[in-house]
């Protein structure tokens, strides 16, 4: 391996150590209750006992899928750049059906055989083995990136090189997945015990937010009655005739969260970092990712509201634009 493969992986196992554990685990976690659900059951439907050594090796066996499908990924984004990167309606897509699947986990592990989400296949045919139900699992995490992943994808584009590419987002993978192993044995206890319920619910609303972020990110909410109202005045036009209006991204969203600008004019967005932005640093806006601190120039818009979200759907940020 290259000094620069080994200085790319340890970056991206810094990134994923210490800022991609929160936030992946919030995002991608839910594929975890995945492997809670599915525990065996007996003829009753009630969940079979495990041996600890069964939730570790699941456990790692999704680890193992996560990590080979984040190499690859860098590898590809390495290679062929950003064309292999799902858009933002792609990612929001992902994100409402990866909500709609850990909802009906959280489900199942609420009711004894729920036929529409179970996914269990009709009597006489073989139950899908449980390894490849955890490498499965995994691997899918690739397809809803947190706000981190998306910065190590930036850096992954930009080696240009299948090797640093990959480095990269193994990397990322490998730092961030103490938390995601402490998270599967702690779902895996949980499922198959008294507490099972509460965890159902949990994975429940866990996977309703998912869903909803999806929905943010997409642009497929209305915006908030009262986003226009709170508009502060409409900056003037600096030098050449561009607005030009400083946000700040923070760990709890956008400041401020709605601005004004002049329609038919010029814009220019300066988003600045505040502390530990965590998903906030990375945002999608009039259809692009950006990676921040970066200044964002706008086309002249006409009359409306132009939104702004981070790359996990969470916050959201408002451009008036006025007559």
């Amino acid at each position: 391996m290259s000094v620069e493969a080994v200085a790319l992986f340890t970056g991206g196992f810094a990134a994923g150590l210490v800022a991609g554990t929160a936030s992946c685990a919030a995002v991608q976690g839910g594929l975890l209750a995945g492997l809670a659900s599915g525990a065996p059951r007996g003829p009753s439907g009630a969940a079979r006992e495990h041996r600890p050594s069964s939730g570790r090796g699941s456990v790692l066996l999704f680890l193992a899928g996560r990590l080979a499908s984040h190499t690859a990924a860098g590898a590809l984004l390495g290679l062929l750049g950003s064309a292999v990167r799902p858009s933002p309606a792609a990612r929001a897509a992902l994100l409402v059906a990866t909500g709609i699947a850990v909802a009906c986990f959280g489900i199942r592990m609420l009711v004894r055989r729920p036929a529409a989400c179970s996914g269990d296949a009709p009597p006489g045919a073989a139950a899908p083995p449980d390894a490849g139900r955890a490498l499965l699992l995994g691997a899918a995490t690739v397809l809803v990136p947190c706000g981190v992943t998306l910065g190590v994808e930036a850096a992954a584009v930009s080696t240009g090189s299948v090797a640093g590419g990959a480095a990269a987002l193994a990397g990322f993978a490998v730092g961030s997945s103490p938390a995601f192993a402490l998270l599967g044995l702690v779902l895996r206890r949980v499922a198959t015990g008294r507490p099972a319920a509460v965890a159902g619910v949990a994975v429940l609303v866990a996977g309703v937010w998912t869903a909803g972020s999806g929905l943010r990110l997409g642009g497929w909410t209305p915006a908030p009655g009262g986003a226009a109202a709170a508009a502060p005045a409409v900056p003037s036009a600096g030098a050449g005739g561009v607005q030009r209006i400083e946000v700040w991204a923070t760990g709890r969203g956008y400041r401020p969260g709605v601005v004004t600008a002049r329609a038919g004019v010029p814009v220019e967005l300066v988003f600045r970092l505040s502390g530990a932005p965590g998903c906030t640093r990375t945002l999608t806006v009039d259809g692009r990712d950006v990676v921040l601190p970066a200044v964002v120039r706008l086309a002249p818009h006409g009359p409306g509201t132009l939104r702004y979200v981070c790359s996990m759907g969470m916050y959201v940020g408002f451009v008036n634009f006025v007559g």
